[in-house]
């Protein structure tokens, strides 16, 4: 089921605030002055490129050399979804090199802008920029085939869950450590998201309905698979993906990793359109669908509810349609 266009729309602004107005750019780059950067980020700078001059406004910078930085600062308020975001870029990059913009730089610094010790102070990072277009079938196809035979092979010994809090449209934070089962790890995530929607009051139907899915459904859907924790992209979308302009090659970014079943990570290209159907035709020639196999859509409605739950934490209201209809789907299927 297609999520309606103002839900799209919706994320899609959340995401230009933050990343696409930078990344997703097709013109040709403007001509650079000498503006004010932070002294901080000309600091790592030099140690990325000693030697170098370095101009433009955050959050792109330029290297004499050619070479292109992207450049982001935070407030002291946003130290989670920065160090979730950099550990992200860095799980990502090891278990499948050059799919997510190199991460070169993150820190904290205080008000005098001087390094901060102990994750105090405003954070910051430093990647490449990257140049990208959408995805086209030809890359679409290989970040289907680079996500099964890659990331989704990148295992886990800890559990299931993850080392910092994840934050869904970098806003949304849950609960982070490791449990031995998925089925334990996916309660506790739409157990969380609940209980944000009963605290707010006016979704007494809906948690109602929640709490009857984590008794009924979760366990019935996830207790009888069989599978290691793997590393997940954990919000994957067609807002969250491109190509790049320069290699051709798919790029990722703007994730929040977690290690969790394979087939989570294709709740949200499922809900959203832009993916195109070579994602998903390499990554299932690639990725066996888990036993039991009859389940598959199932357990997929139930991945896109969390999601579903997320639009509702984050938007209101009006979001709560489509939660509802996955939930009533879900309870009759298992009825």
């Amino acid at each position: 089921m297609r999520c309606p266009k103002l839900i799209r729309e919706r994320v899609w602004d959340i995401v230009r605030q933050r990343h696409l107005n930078v990344l997703y750019s097709q013109l040709p780059l403007p001509i650079m002055v000498r503006s004010a950067i932070p002294p901080y980020i000309l600091k790592h700078l030099a140690r990325i490129e000693p030697g170098a001059q370095f101009t433009g406004a955050l959050p792109q910078v330029l290297s004499s050399s050619g070479r292109s930085y992207y450049a982001k600062i935070g407030s002291p308020t946003d130290i989670g979804p920065y160090a979730t975001e950099a550990e992200s870029l860095r799980s990502l990059g090891f278990a499948a090199p050059g799919l997510v913009p190199a991460l070169l730089a993150f820190g904290f610094v205080d008000e005098n802008g001087r390094d901060a010790d102990g994750g105090k102070g405003s954070p910051f990072f430093i990647t490449e920029y990257k140049v990208m277009t959408s995805l086209t079938e030809r890359s679409g196809a290989i970040l289907g085939r680079r996500l099964a035979t890659e990331v989704h092979n990148y295992t886990s010994s800890k559990g299931f869950g993850s080392e910092v809090a994840p934050y869904y449209g970098g806003a949304t934070r849950l609960r982070h450590g490791w449990f031995k089962t998925w089925e334990r790890y996916v309660d506790a995530m739409i157990g969380d998201l609940l209980s944000t929607l009963e605290s707010r009051g006016g979704y007494s139907d809906l948690c109602r309905k929640g709490q009857d899915v984590r008794a009924r459904v979760i366990p019935a859907l996830l207790r009888p698979l069989r599978i290691k924790p793997v590393l997940l992209h954990g919000g994957l979308w067609s807002g969250g993906a491109g190509t790049d302009a320069t290699t051709g090659e798919p790029v990722v970014f703007d994730a929040s990793c977690v290690y969790g079943h394979h087939e989570a990570d294709l709740a949200a290209p499922r809900m959203f359109e832009g993916m195109p159907q070579s994602f998903f035709d390499s990554y299932h020639n690639h990725m066996p669908i888990t036993e039991p196999v009859g389940q598959y859509e199932l357990r997929g409605d139930l991945y896109e509810l969390f999601h579903h739950l997320n639009h509702t934490v984050l938007f209101g209201e009006q979001y709560a349609s489509g939660a509802q209809r996955k939930m009533d789907k879900l309870l009759r299927a298992l009825a």
